[in-house]
């Protein structure tokens, strides 16, 4: 797998951490909004964690049609997800493999630490790339 960085609108990663710490103790979720087939982030649209865990989390299909829904009429896609860690890495989970759709960008805001971390990963099957993130 060759992917290229990602580009992320710093207010779109605030509020990532925002949402992600409102979230607490649970994992907290979202959808990455951007260009089609981009490698920029335009904006975060938060959603409910439907499955109310602190170990996984649910997007409704409901949830998901009416953010893709907004995003097309706008010209853009929904590219991903963010979710947090609430008490690992940011790293994606052997679940966060499984369930992972290899066309999307998925987002982990760690909080296992005093100030929130960041990554970026594209998976397929049993591999996981990450991609270098900037901020922009």
């Amino acid at each position: 797998m060759d992917f290229p960085g990602l580009r992320l609108d710093r207010g779109a990663h605030s509020e990532m951490l925002a949402h992600a710490l409102a979230g607490f103790p649970e994992e907290a979720c979202g959808l990455l909004v951007g260009p089609p087939d981009g490698d920029l982030i335009a904006r975060f649209v938060p959603t409910t964690n439907a499955a109310h865990s602190a170990k996984l989390y649910t997007i409704t299909d409901d949830e998901l049609e009416r953010v893709a829904g907004e995003a097309i009429a706008e010209g853009l896609d929904v590219l991903g997800t963010m979710h947090s860690h609430t008490h690992t890495e940011p790293y994606p989970s052997p679940t966060d493999q499984m369930m992972a759709l290899p066309w999307w960008t998925y987002v982990i805001v760690s909080l296992r630490r005093d100030i929130p971390s960041t990554r970026a990963f594209r998976m397929t099957g049993d591999e996981v790339v990450e991609l270098p993130l900037t901020l922009v």
